[in-house]
C-alpha cells in the first residue's frame, strides 16, 4: 500500500542539484491523510545536492528558538538525507534548550521524536532507499558492537562519541545557516524540515503509517510503554505506581495494562491529569499535595507494604528516591525513566536495597531501536497500543515556541508539528 504521505519531487529535486535553488515546492508542504500524494525522491543517477529548507535553530540555551533557512548537505557514506514530515516536542529537547544537559552543543537543531521520507541516501547504504518511510532513532542500532550482541541493552555505542558532540560519524556537521556550522541533536536534529542520520539511525515502517502519530514512537511513548514491559518486566498480578503523569508517565500506565498489572496508581501534584491517566489504565490517582506525610509512606500504607514495581518518569531526584523507597520489601523494583540535570545525585539509605529492592534505569525502555521500532508502528496500526491519545495539539512547524510553551505550562500532552 502506497503512503498518502508521499509526493513526487524527482523533477523539483533534479531542478535544484543544478540551480541551487531549494527542491522544496509549495506542493510538498505536507499536512494531511487526505490530501497528500506519492511522494518519491532521487533517482540513483540524479546528481545529490545541498537542499536550502527551513529549521527551528536554537541559536543559544535558554532562548527561544528561531526559524531559519539553513542549507543541508548531502549524505555521506552510510548516511541517510530524510525529508521530516511531522515532529513532536519533547522535555528532552526542553532540557538541552535550557542549558541544564552537559552535553548540549550550540547552536543546534534540536528535536528527536520525528517520521518522514527518505529523500537520498549515501554510499553503502542498504537498510533503505529513497521514497521509503522511516522514524530516525536517537539510539542507533549497528548490530555488530558488543552492546548491540548483548541481549541485555539497546545502548548501542557505534557512534555514541561524535553524537554527544553534536556531529555526524565523521566529526562533521551537515547543517549550516549564515555561514555558520549547526550542530546535530541526538543524531536526529527533527526539527528541520530535511535532516541527516547515520544508516544504523533509521528504521524503516510501513507506507500506511501516519507520520503525525507514529512520530511519538520515536521516544516517549516507546520510553514509557518499553519501561513497563522490558526494563521492569512488569508481571500480571502486581500493583505498580507511576510517578508523573505526562506523555512518558502515561505510555508506562499503557504498558503496565498490557503486562496484566491488577492495580495501577498515578502520583501527580496536577490533578487535572488524573483523568487521563485513567483512559490509559491507571486504576487510581494520588496527589502528594493531599497528605502530610512523605509521598513513599502513604504508597506503602496504602498497598499493604509497597508496589511490586514503581517508575519514575520527572527526572527529579527527589522523587526518585521516593519511587524506590515506595517498593516492597524484598522484591520491588523502581525504574528511573526522567533524565535530571546535570550534576544531580540520588541518595537513599543502603538497607533501601540491602532488604532486597532493586534501582534501575532505562533509555528507549530497552527497545532495539531498529529491530522494534517498526514492530512497535505495526502494533499501534493493528489498534493494540495507544498513540493517538497522546496528541492534544496538532501546529505548524511555525509555531514550535508556542508548542514549548504549552509544554511548560502542563497544558499539553504532546504537540505535533507539520511542516
Amino acid at each position: 500500500m502506497q503512503s498518502p504521505w508521499k509526493e513526487t519531487i524527482l523533477d523539483e529535486t533534479s531542478q535544484s542539484s543544478s540551480t541551487g535553488t531549494s527542491p522544496v515546492t509549495s506542493k510538498q508542504k505536507l499536512s494531511s491523510n487526505d490530501d497528500l500524494q506519492e511522494q518519491r525522491t532521487t533517482s540513483d543517477h540524479t546528481v545529490l545536492h545541498v537542499i536550502k529548507c527551513k529549521a527551528a535553530v536554537a541559536w543559544e540555551a535558554g532562548k527561544p528558538l528561531t526559524i531559519e533557512e539553513v542549507e543541508v548537505a548531502p549524505p555521506k557514506a552510510h548516511e541517510v538525507r530524510i525529508k521530516i514530515v511531522s515532529t513532536a516536542v519533547c522535555h528532552t529537547d526542553a532540557y538541552t534548550l535550557s542549558g541544564a544537559d552537559p552535553e548540549g552543543c550550540f547552536p543546534v537543531i534540536l528535536g528527536h521524536e520525528g517520521a518522514g521520507i527518505v529523500e537520498s541516501v549515501g554510499e553503502g547504504v542498504t537498510r533503505v532507499k529513497p521514497g521509503d518511510t522511516v522514524l530516525p532513532l536517537y539510539i542507533p542500532q549497528c548490530g555488530e558492537c558488543k552492546f548491540c550482541l548483548n541481549p541485555k541493552t539497546n545502548l548501542c555505542q557505534k557512534i555514541r562519541v561524535t553524537q554527544g558532540q553534536g556531529l555526524m560519524p565523521d566529526g562533521t556537521s551537515r547543517f549550516t545557516c549564515k555561514g555558520n556550522q549547526i550542530f546535530h541533536f541526538m543524531g536526529t536534529s527533527t526539527f528541520s524540515e530535511y535532516t541527516v542520520v547515520a544508516d544504523i539511525s533509521v528504521a524503516k515502517i510501513e507506507d500506511s503509517a501516519p507520520l503525525d502519530k507514529v512520530c511519538l514512537l520515536g521516544c516517549g511513548v516507546s520510553t514509557g510503554y518499553g519501561a513497563a514491559l522490558n526494563t521492569a518486566k512488569v508481571e500480571p498480578g502486581s500493583t505498580c505506581a507511576v510517578f508523573g503523569l505526562g506523555a512518558v508517565g502515561l505510555a508506562v500506565i499503557m504498558g503496565c495494562k498490557v503486562a496484566g498489572a491488577k492495580r495501577i496508581i498515578g502520583i501527580d501534584i496536577n490533578k487535572e491529569k488524573f483523568s487521563k491517566a485513567a483512559e490509559f489504565g491507571a486504576t487510581e490517582c494520588i496527589s502528594p499535595t493531599d497528605y502530610q506525610k512523605p509521598i513513599q509512606e502513604v504508597l506503602v500504607e496504602l498497598t499493604e507494604g509497597g508496589v511490586d514495581y514503581s517508575f519514575e518518569c520527572i527526572g527529579n531526584v527527589g522523587v526518585m528516591r521516593a519511587a524506590l523507597e515506595a517498593c516492597h520489601k524484598g522484591w520491588g523494583v523502581s525504574v528511573i525513566v526522567g533524565v535530571a540535570a546535570s550534576g544531580q545525585e540520588i541518595t537513599t539509605r543502603p538497607f533501601q536495597l540491602v532488604t532486597g529492592r532493586t534501582w534501575k534505569g532505562t533509555a528507549f525502555g530497552g527497545w532495539k531501536s531498529v529491530d522494534s521500532v517498526p514492530k512497535l508502528v505495526s502494533e499501534y496500526m493493528a489498534k493494540k497500543m495507544k498513540v493517538d491519545e497522546f496528541v492534544t495539539h496538532n501546529l505548524p512547524f511555525t509555531s514550535i515556541n508556542e508548542a514549548f510553551e504549552l509544554m511548560h505550562t502542563g497544558k499539553s500532552i504532546r504537540s505535533v508539528l507539520n511542516y
